[in-house]
């Protein structure tokens, strides 16, 4: 038995189209080079006001990091993370937008950064 095409939609990453609303992240991690967390803590995560809020050790490499997002079941992350990244900027928080699986609900999350003192 075949299945008609519509019955199981993909987006243009391949990844299936459900009907769910709910756009949210439930942890965020940042990892250094070596696959070690640099976070001080737990990043705090509001899904309210739509921000990430962590500290990072003294002497970390801000200009090298790999952010761990975990999100809601089927929901996707824009832009995709393909690398490092730089946080160096501490005045320009970065900021990612993450997408129901129906794709039709869209919340921009603002990652903000601090530096532990010494």
């Amino acid at each position: 038995m075949r299945c008609a095409k519509d019955e199981f939609p993909v987006d243009e990453d391949g990844l299936l189209i459900t009907s769910r609303t709910s756009a949210y992240v439930g942890s965020f991690d940042l990892w250094s080079p070596t696959h070690q967390t640099v976070v001080v803590g737990t990043a705090a995560v509001d899904t309210v006001a739509q921000t990430i809020n962590l500290q990072v050790q003294f002497g970390t490499d801000l200009t090298r990091l790999w952010p761990r997002f975990s999100l809601i079941t089927d929901a996707k992350l824009e832009p995709k993370i393909t690398g490092f990244v730089d946080f160096s900027d501490l005045e320009n928080p970065k900021q990612w937008t993450v997408i129901s699986g129906n794709r039709q609900v869209r919340k921009v999350y603002t990652v903000h950064v601090t530096v532990q003192q010494p």
